[in-house]
């Protein structure tokens, strides 16, 4: 199977481990980290978040013990590391990081709880691709603050309860449907990350860009946070090029007009929108009669994974009303041709796309 086809009318484009507009972390956002807040208060967008995190926050200072186990959960890039190292600095805690599919034996996280700090925090990313027999081990950690540990083997085997030190778990993911039920019950706070407001996203790039010493003035930021999907990891990355064109063109200075022309060459439109995204929505178009159309006829034309359509391709063009999923598959809207420049009902027979 080649790496990835070319499936609309945009030409070959790089993989999804290095597209611009992907939410997850690539090699490009390696300095990511210097521009990532410390405390709660640096900490941009998701008001309710930080709201309901600040009381539970000073609440658990004020009794001295460790704040109850976290969930985060939302699309990527929009910053649930970043609040989870928040939480552990406001804590004036521990942090140690690790992820789901880093722990493939039940042993590796018997490792890392026995040699945790008293009050410190573990975070664990993709929590949903842990070890299933792993996270056994977890249960009795998180509520007792204890492990069960079998020793020895066969008839002479024996379990003794190892304690722990009190500790935070918090735990990060994309897809909270896949976190087993008992997993989920034991976590006392659970939040949802939604996409940022363009506003929101202009005071992180301003704030991204006085870090990287960058010249930017408020309708530059403006222009690349409306073309970063909601997302504070796009609106960083897309800074990064804009100032490299800047840099080359404009004497290092970003305004609207030179943020407009560099992330034009970078195919990325006035929407957010790059080659994936209209390439995509030319298949349902040119080759289903805009839908409807199931997801896994669309994973077999694009020579994809079913999870990478539904968690990469689809939920920025569900948000901009230019697809809709229904029991019968996936529909290109009215929006999605006017937004493309072609006729609606403009399908190979002429035909009108299907409607629900």
């Amino acid at each position: 199977m080649p790496d990835k086809m070319s499936f609309g009318g945009d030409g070959d484009g790089p993989p999804f481990d290095e597209r611009l507009l992907g939410g997850g972390f690539t090699d490009d956002d390696a300095d990511e980290y210097s521009l990532r807040p410390r405390r709660l208060s640096e900490y941009i967008g998701q008001p309710k978040i930080k709201d309901n995190l600040g009381i539970a926050l000073a609440a658990a200072r004020l009794r001295d013990e460790c704040i109850d186990h976290i969930l985060l959960h939302g699309p990527p890039g929009l910053g649930k590391t970043s609040l989870a190292q928040v939480i552990a600095n406001e804590m004036g805690a521990n942090l140690r990081t690790t992820s789901g599919p880093a722990i493939e034996r039940p042993g590796d996280l018997v490792a890392i709880l026995t040699n945790l700090d008293a009050n410190s925090v573990l975070f664990i990313d993709e929590i949903h691709r842990l070890n299933r027999l792993a996270e056994e081990f977890l249960y009795p950690a998180m509520e007792d603050f204890e492990m069960d540990v079998v020793i020895g083997k066969g008839p002479s085997a024996r379990s003794v309860k190892v304690p722990l030190p009190r500790f935070t778990l918090i735990g990060a993911t994309t897809r909270a449907g896949l976190l087993s039920n008992p997993l989920r019950d034991r976590f006392g706070i659970a939040h949802y990350f939604a996409f940022y407001s363009p506003e929101d996203l202009r005071r992180i790039i301003t704030r991204s860009a006085d870090i990287l010493k960058v010249p930017t003035d408020e309708a530059g930021a403006l222009e690349i946070a409306r073309r970063s999907r909601g997302t504070p990891r796009i609106a960083n990355r897309l800074l990064k090029r804009v100032r490299d064109f800047a840099q080359v063109r404009a004497e290092g200075r970003i305004d609207r007009e030179i943020a407009d022309e560099a992330l034009r060459m970078q195919g990325v439109d006035e929407l957010g929108l790059d080659q994936f995204d209209r390439s995509y929505l030319r298949t349902i178009i040119e080759k289903f009669e805009g839908g409807p159309v199931g997801v896994e006829t669309m994973a077999a034309t694009l020579q994809d994974e079913r999870d990478t359509i539904e968690d990469v391709y689809e939920p920025y063009l569900l948000q901009l009303g230019f697809l809709n999923r229904t029991p019968r598959g996936r529909i290109a809207t009215r929006g999605a041709y006017e937004h493309l420049g072609l006729p609606y009902g403009g399908g190979p027979n002429g035909t009108q796309p299907a409607t629900m």
